[in-house]
């Protein structure tokens, strides 16, 4: 299904609600069944845990695998991914959640770190007949227990997704990825693409991540040389021109349209101190912050 819709409009259309809690954060649980054809997945703010039943290919970063058997996919939000079915045998399940829902029990750590989210991982897990069974039925445990009056749902929600985190720890990950035959027209798209992803900043608090090539090559599990040559061939322009021109088009976003202060802008941009931000801005506008700020009418 697509996700390129705003979630709470998606599981409205499904007939499910969001768990969104203070202190809590988001989970949801689903079928794989009713899912499309072609998967993208885009929520740039949870992560994705989905048991494959069905043939296809997954499209990860700039490389691809054949998913001819059942297999666990675990997905980090920051790393583009499509799956693209053979046929129309589909079944499974997948939860999406965030850092906050699963740091509530304060027990894994940042999950961008982790064994199974790592940026620069290989995200699939092929798994045996009886490996299957045991994460079935985690996942209808699951469904379960979303659907139920518990007082304490959320805390058993957590428990079940700790659970099937330390069963596919268990598991060898695969490691027969294919690389793309037109790599520097892929590489460059799912770096405009990660780039994209950043943004926009909505909350002082939600700050940028990504910051430079080298930043950007990790995400994307390849050497920092091949992302500027294939970013250069493509678009033109060099990788640390595109990161600068999206981040100053942002900046000027927030200026204009937020009550922000300039450290706020500065921090949220990823600067360390605001006068950093300042020279950076003036020197890719001519202008500064407050300049900007000011002519607004």
């Amino acid at each position: 299904m697509e996700f390129n819709e705003t979630i709470k409009g998606f599981y409205k259309r499904v007939g499910l609600e969001c768990i969104k809690t203070p202190g809590v954060g988001h989970f949801n649980v689903f079928s794989r069944e009713n899912c499309s054809l072609i998967t993208p997945y885009s929520r740039r703010d949870y992560y994705k845990i989905s048991l494959i039943v069905g043939k296809g290919k997954l499209h990860y970063a700039d490389k691809w695998i054949y998913v001819d058997r059942p297999a666990i996919l675990f997905s980090n939000p920051l790393i583009p991914y499509s799956w693209e079915a053979e046929d129309n045998d589909q079944k499974g399940y997948f939860c999406l959640f965030t850092d906050q829902f699963v740091h509530d029990g304060n027990r894994l750590g940042n999950l961008q770190d982790s064994q199974l989210f790592k940026i620069g991982g290989t995200p699939v897990f092929f798994i045996d007949e009886q490996q299957q069974k045991t994460v079935t039925e985690i996942f209808m445990k699951m469904i379960a227990e979303i659907h139920s009056d518990y007082l304490h749902k959320y805390d058993m929600l957590r428990a079940y997704l700790h659970l099937l985190i330390h069963e596919t720890m268990k598991i060898h990950p695969a490691e027969n990825f294919e690389p793309y035959q037109n790599a520097s027209q892929r590489v460059a798209s799912l770096f405009m693409e990660l780039l994209e992803r950043q943004f926009p900043i909505d909350s002082p608090e939600r700050f940028l991540k990504l910051k430079s090539p080298v930043d950007y090559a990790e995400s994307l599990s390849i050497h920092v040389n091949s992302l500027n040559r294939s970013v250069k061939e493509i678009t033109g322009k060099t990788t640390s021109q595109q990161i600068a021109g999206r981040i100053i088009q942002e900046a000027n976003a927030l200026l204009k349209h937020t009550d922000w202060n300039i450290s706020e802008i500065a921090y949220a941009l990823g600067f360390d101190e605001p006068a950093y931000f300042t020279n950076y801005f003036k020197k890719q506008t001519g202008m500064s912050p407050n300049a900007v700020r000011t002519a607004v009418v």
